[in-house]
C-alpha cells in the first residue's frame, strides 16, 4: 500500500527526466565545438558559504543506483569515471576499467544520438584530457565533473536524456516479466532498484533502498534483490522520486528521534500537520478544538485520504517502522484529543501554551540530541493521528527523570496527563488541567502535600539553598509514607517562625496543610505508589505551584492597585522558582 501511496503522489510533481535527479555538480570542463580545452582548469562550482551549493551548484544529472561493481553515469561522473584520475588512494587498475566503462557509454551515445556537442565531449576524452587539464592541489577527485560545450551542457539535451532511459530500461535487456505489485502490470521487473531514497536519518548519505534483500535471510521463494517484490521500472522511479520529495518538503516531514515522520494527503487540501505537531499555536490549536467539538465539517476536505509513515536507516535499507492509512476528518479528530489530553496549565497557571511533538519527546531524556530513541516520538505520532493510548512506558521514562531532577518541568507534566487520559475509556474536558482541590487520589494530596511543605521551608528559609524536594522528591513519590512523617515534624518549627513574623502566610499555610490532609486515608500515606500513582503525584505537585504562584501574582497586582491585603493572602513568594 504505500508504494502504491507514493506512486499516486508522484503524479501532483514535477518529476524530472526518466532516471534524471538534482544533485550537486562542482566541477565543469569547458570546451568549443571542436572538442578543444578553453581553460586548462575546471570551474569550480562550490560554494563553501551556502549549505546548498558547497559541493557544487545542482543541476539535473543522470543518476543510477551502484553497487560495489563498476556502472558508469553518463557525462556526468567522479573523476576516475570521467577523466581516468586516479588520485592519490586510487587502485589504477580498477580507474582504467571505469574510465574505459564512461568512454564506451560516450560512445554510444554519441552514435545513437549523433548530437556534435557529445562527439565534441568523446574527442576531447579520446585525447588523453589528464595531460591538459590542471587541476589543482585542492581538487576533489570524489565531486561530480561534467562537460560544457560553446555553453551547452550536453546532459541537458532531450536526445542525450532518452538515449539514457533507454539504456536502462530493463525491456530491452533480458529482466524476468513479474506482475508489478505497484501497478499490477506484467512488465519486465528490476534486478535492483534505479534509484536510492535521500534524507533517511540512520542510513547511507548516498541514499537508501526500501526495496532490498542482499542475504540468503532476506530473499523470498529463492528470488534476491529487488525481485523480493518485482518493481517495474516506471513505478520504481516515481515511488523513490514521491518518497524524496516528501522527505525534503517542508510541509511534509519532521526528522526526529533518528526517524522520519512523513505525511501527505492523497490531493491538496491545505491540512498542514506538520505546524500542528512542530510548532502549533494556540489560535490554530483552538480553532481545531472548536471545529471538532461543533462537528463543523468541511466534506471536500475533511473525506479526503491521509497517509503518513515512519522511515529510519539500517545501512543502506529505508525501513518502515509505521504506516497510517485514514482520512483528514479522522486525524482531526484525534489531534484535537491529543492536545486536549495534554492540556495543563504553565508553571504560573496560566493559559498553556500547546506543545509540539519534540517537546513532549524531549521532556523523557536528558539530552534530546543524543538519547531520544526512536520510539519514543513515533508513539506519540501514532497518539496524535490514531487515538491510540500512550505506551505506559512513556509514564516510566517521565516519572524517571523527575525522580532524577528531583522535580517537574511543565512538558513532563503534560506528557504524564497524556498518558494518563490516553488510557482512560472517557475523557472529561478539561480534566486535570490545573489543580483541583477536590480530587480525593491520595497520590494527588500527597504531591500537593509536597509542594505546600516546600513552600513553607521557603517562607521560612528564604536563603535555603536546597529545599526539601531536593532531597525527598524521589522518596516522596514513591514510598510516601516513609517520608513524610518526618517531613510533617520537620515543618512545625518553620510554621512557628511564620506565625510570628508572617501571621498571614502562616494562616494560609496552616489552612492547606489542614485541607490537604482531611482527603489522606485514615489509614495514613499509602506505603507504595504505583507508577500511575506516581504521575498522579506529580500532577499534584505541579498543579499546587503553579496555583501558588497565581495566587502571588494576582496579591501583588492588588497591592500595587493599593487594596488592603486580606489576614491569609499571598502565601507564596513572588519570585518562587518555576522548576521548567
Amino acid at each position: 500500500m504505500l508504494l502504491q501511496r507514493l506512486r499516486e503522489y508522484s503524479d501532483r510533481l514535477d518529476l524530472p527526466p526518466t532516471l534524471y535527479n538534482e544533485a550537486p555538480v562542482r566541477y565543469v570542463i569547458e570546451l568549443d565545438a571542436g572538442g578543444r580545452l578553453l581553460n586548462p582548469q575546471p570551474t569550480d562550482t562550490a560554494d563553501p558559504s551556502s549549505p546548498r551549493t558547497k559541493r557544487g551548484q545542482r543541476r539535473l544529472v543522470p543518476q543510477v543506483q551502484r553497487a560495489s561493481g563498476i556502472k558508469s553515469l553518463l557525462l556526468a561522473d567522479k573523476a576516475d569515471y570521467a577523466l581516468g584520475y586516479a588520485g592519490e588512494n586510487g587502485k589504477p587498475e580498477r580507474v582504467a576499467a571505469c574510465h574505459a566503462a564512461f568512454l564506451d557509454l560516450l560512445g554510444g551515445c554519441a552514435s545513437q544520438t549523433g548530437e556534435p556537442v557529445v562527439g565534441a565531449v568523446q574527442r576531447f576524452l579520446s585525447s588523453g584530457p589528464l595531460n591538459r587539464l590542471d587541476l589543482g592541489d585542492t581538487f576533489d577527485p570524489g565531486a561530480t565533473v561534467t562537460f560544457r560545450v560553446d555553453g551547452v551542457f550536453p546532459i541537458d539535451l532531450p536526445s542525450v536524456r532518452a538515449f539514457w532511459a533507454a539504456h536502462n530500461d530493463p525491456g530491452s535487456t533480458d529482466a524476468p516479466v513479474m506482475q508489478c505489485l505497484v501497478c499490477g502490470q506484467e512488465r519486465r521487473v528490476l534486478g535492483r532498484l534505479q534509484g536510492k531514497i535521500k534524507g533517511v536519518p540512520g542510513g547511507q548519505t548516498s541514499g537508501t533502498s526500501i526495496i532490498s534483500a542482499n542475504a540468503e535471510a532476506f530473499e523470498s521463494y529463492g528470488l534476491h534483490a529487488s525481485l523480493i517484490a518485482p518493481t517495474c521500472a516506471d513505478c520504481g522511479e516515481r515511488f523513490t522520486k514521491a518518497a524524496n520529495a516528501l522527505l525534503g518538503g517542508e510541509s511534509t516531514c519532521i526528522k526526529l528521534g533518528g526517524a522520519a515522520f512523513v505525511f501527505w494527503t492523497r490531493v491538496d487540501v491545505g491540512f498542514d500537520l506538520r505546524a500542528f505537531l512542530s510548532d502549533p499555536q494556540p489560535e490554530e490549536v483552538r480553532g481545531l478544538l472548536q471545529s471538532v467539538r461543533k462537528g463543523g465539517r468541511v466534506p471536500d476536505v475533511d473525506s479526503t485520504k491521509f497517509y503518513a509513515t515512519v522511515l529510519s536507516g539500517s545501512g543502506g535499507r529505508a525501513v518502515v517502522r509505521d504506516w497510517l492509512d485514514t482520512t483528514v476528518s479522522e486525524v482531526k479528530d484525534h489531534l484535537a484529543s491529543w492536545f486536549s489530553r495534554q492540556r495543563i496549565v504553565d508553571p504560573y497557571g496560566e493559559e498553556p501554551q500547546p506543545l509540539g511533538l519534540y517537546a513532549l519527546a524531549a521532556a523523557t531524556v536528558r539530552d534530546a540530541q543524543r538519547e531520544l530513541a526512536p520510539p519514543t516520538p513515533r508513539s506519540l505520532l501514532r497518539s496524535a493521528l490514531t487515538g491510540a493510548p500512550v505506551p505506559p512506558g512513556l509514564l516510566y521514562q517521565a516519572v524517571r527523570r523527575n525522580r532524577a531532577v528531583q522535580g517537574v518541568t511543565r512538558p513532563r507534566a503534560a506528557l504524564i496527563k497524556l498518558v494518563l487520559l490516553s488510557h482512560q475509556t472517557t475523557d472529561k474536558e478539561d480534566s486535570m488541567v490545573q489543580l483541583d482541590q477536590d480530587n480525593p487520589s491520595a497520590a494527588y494530596r500527597c504531591g500537593r502535600l509536597l509542594a505546600v511543605l516546600e513552600q513553607i521551608q521557603r517562607q521560612a528559609i528564604p536563603s535555603a539553598g536546597q529545599t526539601i524536594v531536593d532531597r525527598f522528591f524521589g522518596t516522596a513519590s514513591s514510598a510516601p509514607a516513609s517520608v513524610f512523617g518526618r517531613l510533617l515534624r520537620g515543618a512545625q518549627p518553620h510554621l512557628a517562625k511564620l506565625e510570628r513574623d508572617k501571621r498571614g502566610a502562616y494562616i494560609a499555610l496552616q489552612r492547606r496543610l489542614e485541607d490537604i490532609q482531611a482527603g489522606i486515608p485514615a489509614s495514613g500515606f499509602p506505603r507504595v505508589l504505583t507508577l500511575e500513582d506516581q504521575g498522579v503525584f506529580a500532577l499534584g505537585y505541579y498543579h499546587q505551584r503553579a496555583f501558588d504562584r497565581a495566587q502571588a501574582r494576582e496579591a501583588a497586582e492588588r497591592r500595587k492597585a493599593g487594596a488592603a491585603p486580606a489576614e491569609d493572602e499571598s502565601p507564596v513568594d513572588e519570585d518562587l522558582p518555576a522548576n521548567d
